[in-house]
């Protein structure tokens, strides 16, 4: 049985009251969840590497995005509970949208963005539940839904600005231990469903080995009608969550108080 208050029994991170600067020299078992830090132990160095980068990047006058507090976010979620792991690409560039989980954003944020809308209006028609105006996903985030990156930070303003700083070999680190976590009864790999959309998102498939992938085009105004809508990811994950005995996922999202 899944026990998703179990999820966030971590307390809040020291990042929570740091600049870039003092996050990188934190410890990493006071940044993410334990089994993360040692998940991610293995690319440390180049974790701070980029830490280090983007504390110049600040200090050069330049606006840095999610905040230090959300930056390792997804991290916080132990990897222990991972069911369902979706890849977006980076953070939005728009100055108060990226909050560390992908596709996500405050629930006060409007609008919201256009691919998470789209995200919405599949999830009406593949589950019948209404759009939210808020884009507050971390219903699906308790329930051990990794909202990962491929690429964990953005310089605001410049989409993009941060690849091939670091990023890339920390989270496919993240990913490959999501993906060979041994099973409760050691024998074989957890059960999973990771969600690939667009083209970046499918470059992480070498990562995932045996698990179970659904995967269309991107849910972007740009390719969103080639494939992405009719291709109903949120009842096919629950299919095979079920198939896996682990469960289903409760996709819809509580409006806000």
């Amino acid at each position: 049985m899944f026990d998703s208050d179990a999820l966030f029994e971590l307390e809040p991170a020291a990042a929570d009251n740091l600049s870039f600067a003092e996050l990188a020299r934190q410890p990493l078992s006071e940044l993410v969840a334990q089994d993360w830090a040692e998940a991610l132990a293995p690319v440390e160095p180049q974790l701070r590497d980029v830490l280090h980068y983007l504390a110049s990047d600040a200090a050069a006058g330049h606006e840095v995005l999610p905040s230090p507090s959300n930056l390792l976010r997804a991290f916080r979620q132990p990897l222990s509970g991972v069911r369902v792991l979706i890849v977006g690409q980076d953070p939005y560039p728009t100055p108060g949208h990226a909050v560390g989980l992908s596709f996500a954003v405050e629930g006060g944020t409007r609008p919201i963005p256009r691919s998470l809308a789209n995200i919405y209006k599949e999830l009406e028609a593949d589950l019948g539940f209404p759009p939210r105006v808020h884009g507050d996903l971390s219903r699906w985030a308790e329930q051990g839904v990794l909202l990962l990156n491929r690429v964990l930070s953005v310089r605001a303003g410049a989409a993009g600005s941060h690849r091939s700083k670091g990023w890339e070999a920390v989270t496919a680190a993240a990913i490959r231990a999501v993906a060979h976590r041994v099973s409760a009864d050691g024998a074989g790999t957890a059960p999973l469903v990771v969600i690939l959309w667009g083209k970046d998102a499918e470059s992480v498939r070498p990562l995932l080995g045996s698990a179970a992938v659904i995967a269309s085009a991107h849910p972007s105004p740009l390719s969103a009608s080639r494939g992405f809508f009719g291709s109903r990811p949120f009842s096919r994950t629950n299919t095979l969550l079920q198939e896996q005995g682990n469960g289903t996922v409760d996709w819809e999202l509580p409006p806000l108080p």
